[in-house]
């Protein structure tokens, strides 16, 4: 069986009736581990099993009493582990070992998480790939930076794993790789202990086998009043903006046509659904994006950058570039961001959110590069909620994921809204 057919929340539903255990469903994990990982190469760090039998054992009697009750959670590489080595998919930050969990980590523990071990990052959290491969087809990238969550949990190896987005580091990889990602609005989860880029644009996000599993996790870290909404109005009592991937930038015709589906599922569900019409604001929020990641990464990654000779020419580029970028137009950057998110905040009210394109296609060919992001830059600009599921397959059979945005601190409505969507599917 495959772990991540069973969702955690369905795992803990057998649980507490009886009818599974933890140990069980950390064995059926690690099968598929021991199967898999040598061509996924999903994990930089995975404790060994026996490691974590006798941690399960030795924690019986309080993991009981928890919400999650000692099943398993991956970690990207750059969020702070005591126990692991955090090494930001840099061999400059090798056997790097920090003194404290993050907050997350923290949190998941306290809530009785077996923290697995920890997945491939791409370096720094950018453009440069690790050693992962696509679950859906070992020759195509499964996105980035967090490569290695999102193919671990679509391969079936752990039900949910944390990454982090700056641009399109969750939403993109879960797409390509067919599962559900979601990005918190910015600044509703803590950040300690998790390496920034760019301080301005960082989110946590999670990559879950199911829409029920993100709401799970989501609210032990950001408390269950930030996630579980009051009841909501029905599909047919409600309205959806819809974005086309033009208004941002290259997308294939599969990808707009998967995000018309969701469109048309909706209108045919009653819903009310109206295409986001907005001039060039979208392709200009991408341009900005890139601005102000390149001068906040130029400067928290000082230390990186003083070794040119170890760190890839993606991020020694972005590096290049942001010092270059004069304080004043850093300043314009941000000043015009926040006419354009006043702008799309007015035009927002009274909708449940955008339904849009996760990215630009599906996954592309090789392992060299992990896809373009800007179908993501200009909500997470804004720091907008999001929530990406698999709608449609290609041609291929690959994963086309949709996306739906809520306003800022809307996270209850659009998971509740997600979870809907999928299930129309």
């Amino acid at each position: 069986m495959n772990p991540a057919s069973e969702s955690l929340t369905d795992t803990l539903a057998q649980i507490k009736a009886g009818q599974a255990d933890a140990h069980g469903f950390l064995d059926r994990c690690y099968d598929r581990i021991e199967a898999r990982e040598s061509r996924l190469g999903a994990w930089q760090h995975l404790r060994p099993r026996a490691e974590c039998h006798d941690w399960l054992r030795a924690n019986a009697g309080w993991l009981s009493g928890t919400p999650l009750k000692g099943l398993p959670v991956a970690v990207k590489d750059i969020i702070d582990t005591a126990d692991m080595p955090t090494t930001l998919g840099s061999h400059l930050h090798a056997g790097r070992r920090p003194a404290d969990d993050a907050a997350c980590v923290a949190a998941l523990r306290a809530a009785g998480a077996l923290i697995l071990g920890k997945t491939v990052t791409t370096e720094f959290a950018y453009f440069t790939p690790g050693k992962t491969a696509n679950p859906r087809d070992l020759r195509r990238t499964p996105g980035g930076s967090s490569s290695g969550s999102a193919a671990a949990v679509a391969d079936g190896m752990v039900p949910v794993a944390l990454g982090s987005q700056t641009a399109a580091s969750v939403i993109r990889p879960a797409a390509y790789c067919g599962a559900v990602g979601y990005v918190a609005t910015r600044g509703m989860m803590s950040l300690r202990g998790i390496q920034p880029l760019a301080q301005s644009l960082d989110s946590l996000g999670m990559i879950a086998a199911s829409c029920a599993d993100v709401r799970l996790v989501a609210g032990l870290l950001a408390g269950p009043d930030a996630v579980q909404s009051e009841p909501l109005a029905s599909l047919a009592d409600s309205r959806f903006l819809l974005v086309s991937g033009r208004t941002v930038g290259d997308v294939s015709n599969e990808m707009e046509a998967a995000a018309g589906h969701v469109a048309d599922r909706l209108a045919s569900a009653g819903a009310v659904v109206e295409q986001l019409d907005c001039g060039d604001r979208l392709m200009r929020l991408v341009e900005l994006h890139k601005t102000i990641m390149a001068y906040e990464a130029a400067r928290n990654m000082a230390a990186e950058a003083g070794h040119p000779d170890e760190i890839g020419p993606a991020f020694a580029e972005l590096v290049a570039s942001g010092r270059a970028i004069a304080f004043r137009d850093y300043l314009a950057a941000r000043s015009e961001v926040a006419g354009h998110a006043a702008w799309l905040a007015a035009r927002m009210d009274g909708y449940a959110g955008l339904i849009a394109p996760a990215a630009p296609g599906s996954a592309p060919m090789g392992l060299a590069a992990t896809g373009s992001p800007h179908m993501s830059r200009p909500w997470q600009m804004l720091g907008l909620p999001a929530v990406t599921w698999p709608a449609q397959a290609d041609a291929d059979g690959l994963p086309l994921g949709v996306q739906l945005i809520g306003a800022r601190w809307s996270d209850a409505t659009v998971l509740e809204f997600a979870g809907r969507l999928a299930l129309l599917e």
